[in-house]
């Protein structure tokens, strides 16, 4: 059973008066439980909890913050099938994707747990003096990356488990020591509810301080911005919206000590195609395309939403063949009535401009529930330049095809672009030198680079980058996705002729944790004298 409450440092509230409800996609129907809003008493009380509790965490062991995440992965599996029930009746994303976002959430925190037991995340650097250096001499320095202090996590609507209460961004900032506060999203409050009993059972179990941990549900946009404004508050984590993002992004700006703001905001994830790729296996990138472009729904931040092929006669059968194999996938249900209106009135805007077709028919799906039908669209390479509002992200199952005419025309298109999350490019077999230049042009505008390949599907691994130059994020140097997301909730500090004994111990000579340091400009695990 849920409460609709709110979750303050372990403690049960719902002191306010306003609430919401959760609504099944599939049949439109809001769900019994009142979920409160969070006060603004409530909000500050659970960030000085968070506060107090850094006092602790901030000098937890490594080991300690690891034993922490493999027990929240415990709890949460324990309650595996509740989760997912509880998460398709609020997001219709269905058991096969939901259980498989599930292994990737409980991944997420086991590789973090991994993370800390290796202990290179602290990036230790050590220079040892150098007295007799001239015409000054050097002193010790020793430098290591320090929890923030609290962070505050908004969850994202499209993966309510792997970017929510307990997915990346939370993950990475407990393994930093770095206590949490997750702003729910109110798409699935009664989800975010059941992660949070899971992730309170293990702040129980290994005696962490309550603190570590908060959940504020609320379905406008007062809990997140007094949130964000809150003093003791020291960074966010956000993935969703173009629109939120920079709100967001504003509202910590314009704090009195503004903190950073790392906002994951989508992307159109522009796919190039050679003359090459479409006379040697145009019928296999057909249907690639088509499963990418349609994947659950077409709400991934990754969906191939522009298509950039050379124009010609093989540019306009695949196209058709394109439209036709978008158009056999029967249409999925959307999140909510949020993304349902944006999609409506996004398409809206790019249909009406000029020298933009849409090549499909309205079929919607054969539910009463959230739907938007299978939309492709086609204009050239100059009316997409001289209209940036056609890189605005339809987030759903929208592809817009660009015919681009010689290889200079497709240079200006790329040089339009705003920052991607992704790039792809397709080619032949004998086309991958002379495609150099179009690689290093699109690394300029891209966070991670696919070759003869589809970019929904985001692995967590150690090499993986989710994020890009703006608008795709606003910290392009970091990631949300894989071990490097830690750095987002880390600080450098050095220490200069500090004597050894009140080193932290991963500076010390003795290197009693035994990790990889970097002295003198050398990796070592060694001691030092």
């Amino acid at each position: 059973m849920t409460a609709g409450e709110n979750s303050i440092a372990g403690e049960w509230q719902a002191a306010g008066s306003e609430f919401f409800h959760s609504v099944d996609p599939r049949t439109r129907q809001p769900g019994e439980t009142r979920f409160y809003s969070a006060t603004a008493q409530e909000i500050d009380a659970a960030v000085r909890a968070a506060a107090d509790a850094f006092a602790s965490t901030r000098l937890f062991p490594a080991t300690t913050l690891a034993d922490f995440l493999d027990t929240v992965t415990e709890e949460i599996e324990a309650v595996a099938d509740a989760l997912v029930a509880t998460a398709d009746a609020e997001t219709a994303l269905g058991d096969v994707r939901l259980n498989g976002e599930l292994a990737r959430t409980t991944g997420q925190l086991r590789a973090f747990s991994t993370l800390l037991r290796e202990g290179s995340h602290v990036e230790a650097v050590i220079d040892t003096a150098l007295p007799e250096r001239t015409p000054l001499p050097r002193p010790d320095i020793r430098r290591m990356l320090l929890p923030l202090g609290p962070v505050a996590v908004f969850s994202a609507s499209n993966f309510p488990f792997a970017f929510a209460t307990a997915g990346g961004d939370s993950a990475a900032a407990f393994a930093a020591g770095c206590p949490v506060i997750v702003k729910g999203h109110p798409g699935h409050p009664a989800t975010s509810e059941r992660f949070a009993h899971a992730i309170n059972a293990a702040v129980s179990a290994c005696g962490f301080p309550p603190g570590c941990f908060s959940l504020l549900q609320g379905d406008g946009h007062d809990v997140g911005r007094i949130l964000v404004e809150h003093p003791f508050l020291e960074a966010v984590g956000f993935t969703g919206s173009l629109r939120g993002g920079r709100a967001l992004h504003v509202v910590a700006a314009q704090r009195p000590r503004p903190i950073p703001v790392f906002a994951e905001m989508g992307s159109i994830n522009p796919v190039v195609i050679t003359a090459g790729a479409l006379a040697e296996r145009g019928d296999e990138i057909v249907q690639g395309l088509a499963a990418s472009a349609t994947l659950g729904v077409g709400q991934f931040c990754t969906n191939p939403g522009l298509v950039l092929l050379p124009a010609g006669e093989a540019a306009s059968a695949f196209i058709t063949a394109c439209r036709a194999a978008i158009m056999a996938i029967e249409p999925g249900i959307l999140l909510n009535a949020a993304v349902e209106s944006g999609l409506a009135q996004g398409v809206a805007r790019s249909a009406a401009l000029d020298n933009v077709q849409t090549l499909t028919r309205e079929v919607r799906s054969r539910t009463q529930g959230f739907s938007y039908p299978h939309t492709v669209m086609q204009t050239d390479a100059t009316t997409l330049i001289e209209n940036p509002d056609l890189q605005e992200e339809h987030f759903g199952p929208v592809t817009l095809f660009v015919t681009w005419d010689g290889q200079d025309e497709l240079d200006r298109v790329l040089r339009s672009l705003g920052g991607q999350l992704t790039g792809s490019i397709h080619c032949g077999r004998d086309e991958a030198e002379s495609l150099r230049p179009l690689l290093d042009a699109m690394r300029e505008k891209v966070g991670r680079l696919v070759w003869n390949g589809y970019p929904t599907g985001v692995d967590v691994t150690a090499a993986m980058h989710h994020g890009g130059p703006w608008p795709a994020s606003n910290a392009a140097n970091t990631t949300s996705v894989g071990s490097n997301a830690i750095r987002r909730f880390l600080r450098p500090v050095a220490w200069q002729d500090v004597p050894d004994e009140l080193l932290p111990e991963a500076l010390q000579n003795s290197n009693p944790l035994g990790i990889v340091r970097l002295v003198n400009g050398e990796l070592t695990q060694g001691t030092l004298s």
